[in-house]
């Protein structure tokens, strides 16, 4: 399967707060407990994170699994 140019956009931490309700703290808390997408370097002094990681969290925690 191909992926769409939706799944391979980045998004800033102000859109995954957005998507999934959690404050900067919980996102790097969890993401270093491993149970969240790890972010990617865009930069210096900037990062994102995969479009189709998030979604795939997020279909995950709807549907009772682990990430």
């Amino acid at each position: 399967m191909t992926p769409t140019l939706e799944d391979l956009a980045i998004l800033r931490l102000g859109d995954v707060k957005r998507l999934t309700g959690l404050c900067r703290s919980s996102i790097y808390q969890m993401m270093k407990d491993g149970i969240f997408p790890r972010s990617v370097s865009l930069g210096y002094r900037a990062v994102g994170w995969m479009a189709c990681d998030i979604h795939a969290w997020l279909y995950a925690k709807r549907n009772g699994e682990t990430y």
